[in-house]
Parts: C-alpha cells; sequence; structure tokens
C-alpha cells in the first residue's frame, strides 16, 4: 500500500474508487466501507484510496481536547494497511485548504487522482463550512464525470456501529464490548518512560506508557492486556489510574508484564486492552495491595487460559 503526503506525487491514471474521511479508531463500520471500496475497485481494475487528513478538521478546528481519539495518524495508517488498499493519501489540512469550495477541492482532486467512483456515508459533507453536502456532491458527480455510492449505517448485532459509542463504551469500562464495535483490541501506544519505582519496590515492576493526552484512556482500572515491544509480545496486567493508595497522582497507564524482566525504558510499547478485572481502588496498606496484585496475576493468567 502506498502512502502519499498530499496530492502533489500522483498524476490521474489508474480508475480510482475514492473514500474520504478521518477513520478515528477504523471500526468494523469503516472496515466494511473500505471492503466494498476496495471491491468495486477490483472489478474496473483499478485502484482503492483512502483520503484522510492530517490533522483532522476536528483537531485543527477544536485543538486537541483530552482523552478524545481513538487512534493517531500512525496507527490508522498501520491499520489501514491490512485492508487492502492500493493507496492512502494523507492531506495536510489547514486554514486556505479549509476555506476552499467542493467544487474546487474536487477539481484539484481530479488533476491528480482519476476518479471514477466516491464514497460517502450519510453525514458526509466536504469543503467550506461542510456546504458540500451529499446533494451538492452527487450534483458535482454529475457534472465533473464520477458517481458517487453512499453508504448506511454499519450494522453490528442489531447495532449501527459510532466511533462515539466506541468512546463511551471505553470511558465506562466495557473493554470487550468495545473491541465487539472495533473488530479488535483498543490499543495505546507510546515510549516506555520513567515512573516512581513504586511497583519495582513491591515486586512488581511496571512499564511506565508515555500516551499523548489527546488520546482516549479506557476508564480507570485493572486490565488484561497484550504487550507488544520489537523484541516480541507478552501478556500484561495494567494499571490505569491514579494510585489511589499513594495519595493519588496524574493519571498514568502502568503495565506490568507477565514473565518478563528487562530494562525497556525508551522503547515504543504497543498495549492492546482485551478485558478489566476490576475497578481501581484505596488499599489500607501497601502490604494489601501486594496481595491484591497477586490475586490480579492469578486472575489474569486464567482469564488468558481460557
Amino acid at each position: 500500500m502506498w502512502i502519499e503526503r498530499g496530492l502533489k506525487q500522483l498524476s490521474p491514471t489508474l480508475p480510482t474508487q475514492l473514500v474520504i474521511g478521518a477513520f478515528d479508531g477504523l471500526h468494523r463500520g469503516h472496515q466494511a466501507l473500505i471492503g466494498e471500496v476496495v471491491a468495486a475497485a477490483r472489478a474496473i481494475a483499478g485502484q482503492a484510496v483512502v483520503l484522510t487528513f492530517d490533522p483532522l478538521p476536528r483537531q485543527f478546528f477544536n485543538g486537541n481536547p483530552a482523552c478524545t481519539w481513538l487512534s493517531s495518524l500512525e496507527e490508522r495508517l498501520e491499520q489501514l494497511a491490512l485492508l487492502n488498499l492500493d493507496g492512502v493519501i494523507v492531506q495536510p489540512f489547514d486554514t486556505a485548504l479549509s476555506a476552499l469550495p467542493a467544487r474546487v477541492f474536487l477539481s484539484r482532486l481530479q488533476e491528480h487522482v482519476r476518479l471514477v467512483g466516491l464514497w460517502a456515508g450519510p453525514d458526509f459533507a466536504l469543503g467550506q463550512g461542510r456546504s458540500g453536502t451529499l446533494d451538492v456532491v452527487n450534483q458535482l458527480g454529475v457534472e465533473m464525470g464520477f458517481a458517487v455510492h453512499t453508504f448506511e449505517p454499519f450494522i453490528w448485532r442489531g447495532t449501527a456501529v459510532h466511533s462515539s459509542d466506541i468512546r463511551r463504551l471505553l470511558q465506562e469500562g466495557h473493554i470487550e464490548a468495545a473491541n465487539d464495535l472495533l473488530g479488535r483490541p483498543y490499543r495505546l501506544t507510546g515510549r516506555v518512560c520513567p515512573g516512581e519505582q513504586r511497583g519495582r519496590q513491591l515486586g512488581f515492576p511496571t512499564a511506565n506508557l508515555e500516551v499523548p493526552p489527546e488520546r482516549l484512556l479506557p476508564e480507570n482500572g485493572i486490565y488484561v492486556c497484550r504487550a507488544h515491544l520489537a523484541r516480541g509480545s507478552f501478556a500484561a496486567v495494567t494499571n490505569v489510574g491514579t494510585r489511589p493508595t499513594f495519595d493519588h497522582s496524574a493519571t498514568t497507564v502502568e503495565a506490568h508484564l507477565l514473565d518478563f524482566e528487562a530494562d525497556i525504558y525508551g522503547e515504543s510499547l504497543r498495549l492492546d486492552f482485551l478485558t478489566r478485572l476490576r475497578s481501581e481502588l484505596r488499599f489500607a496498606s501497601a502490604e494489601a495491595l501486594v496481595q491484591q496484585m497477586h490475586e490480579d496475576v492469578a486472575q489474569a493468567r486464567r482469564w488468558l487460559a481460557a
């Protein structure tokens, strides 16, 4: 899958089925839509392409409020590469682009992409002030020679899949339900950074994940995770929270990797959240906390074995 930042390096050669969107989280609905785009491209010996933005328009206009996004650009690209796409255009988003009318944007797009099909969901809008509604884009398609395909909300287990529902489930700690809508475990990626060494002092050394503040964190609690490092993957018990036994702190993500001992400071760590064991609790003593941590590890092993 090729990746181009912007349109300048592209030339309109192969007929292209194109879908434009943020694809935050790249959930089952996004995957189903892209599957249809890929099938349509294969039927005409063309290419299936995603166009996304960096920053996303909502990020550009609203900034990055804390605990908002389900995925980073790098994570979206990593997941898109698994969907049999031919290419992804990462279009830089700025004030000048936001001011373009839909007709001008699509005309510029056609200078670089041989557009035969544009795919969109029911709430799609394009161009200055979101004035390029589906009705407008349909009319532009007739004039400019491309078809517009609308895609209804994807239904999974009787419910339409939306990123907003996944955010809510994660914030409520329903990790398995959120994963079901995503079609894979929810993932946080970051560098391992130094912490206060409390876990090591208690006999449970942890990797402290440096998570960008805009990334959505699951509800505070203890989770079973799969930790991915360059050297391999390991089961982990992860605490998301403020460490109330030690008089609270800023929210941290600390993963205790099972059957693993190594210095991994500075390394990239990916945490896949699998299930939630319990809420974060305040214990009367460090000894009581350690006893519970032993039980958490034992419960995690039982869950993984099952």
